[in-house]
């Protein structure tokens, strides 16, 4: 049910989305049709009060099922509600994992390096295959998480020092958070700096 809830929100947020840009560019033409603008205000409306239906059903079962790896997920500075929720869904509660370097694969946040022949190494960039909405919240968490999160800014810290780019800096702040949530979660101990800061 929390797969199918996830898509239907996913399916919903592209609608939103589309309808928000619609009314953009009603206004954009100067004078919208009246009765258009209020059938699309309707829709978005309509629509929005439907995710948050969605996503309130979602975070019962969570909470019903996983409270626990929920709150030590959330122990996580960086780690927001949504991204724990989605990382516990689309993981079945990191059972589907044997190691973090399997989860990090699966998210498509591994860095890869394009090369041109044998020896000229082009931009490092990120896999690009696994989930692209949970890729996109970690990237989201990875901005606090370089603020709070003591292992996240050391390793953003020590990138940038080296002259790559802040990207790189942040995909790499995104593998450090799933790590610490592999191992918070298999543990079932909350988070502590001292310890997640020795997790490769």
């Amino acid at each position: 049910e929390c797969l199918q809830l996830l898509r239907l929100i996913d399916i919903y947020i592209k609608q939103s989305t589309g309808l928000k840009n619609k009314l953009h560019g009603e206004k954009v033409l100067g004078k919208p049709s009246k009765t258009v603008y209020h059938s699309l205000n309707r829709a978005l409306k309509s629509v929005q009060a439907e995710i948050k239906v969605l996503e309130t059903r979602l975070n019962e079962l969570v909470k019903e099922e996983q409270q626990q790896q929920l709150t030590l997920l959330k122990s996580i500075p960086g780690m927001g509600n949504k991204t724990a929720i989605m990382l516990l869904v689309l993981t079945d509660g990191f059972s589907n994992f044997e190691n973090a370097r399997q989860l990090c694969c699966y998210t498509g946040i591994t860095p890869t390096i394009r090369e041109s022949g044998k020896s000229v190494r082009g931009k490092s960039r990120i896999s690009k295959v696994g989930n692209s909405k949970l890729r996109n919240l970690l990237f989201m968490c990875s901005f606090t998480a370089c603020k709070h999160n003591k292992a996240c800014k050391e390793i953003y810290e020590r990138i940038i020092a080296k002259g790559k780019s802040k990207k790189l800096a942040l995909i790499a702040v995104c593998n450090k958070l799933l790590k610490q949530a592999f191992a918070i979660t298999k543990s079932g101990l909350p988070y502590d700096e001292n310890f997640v800061s020795k997790i490769g």
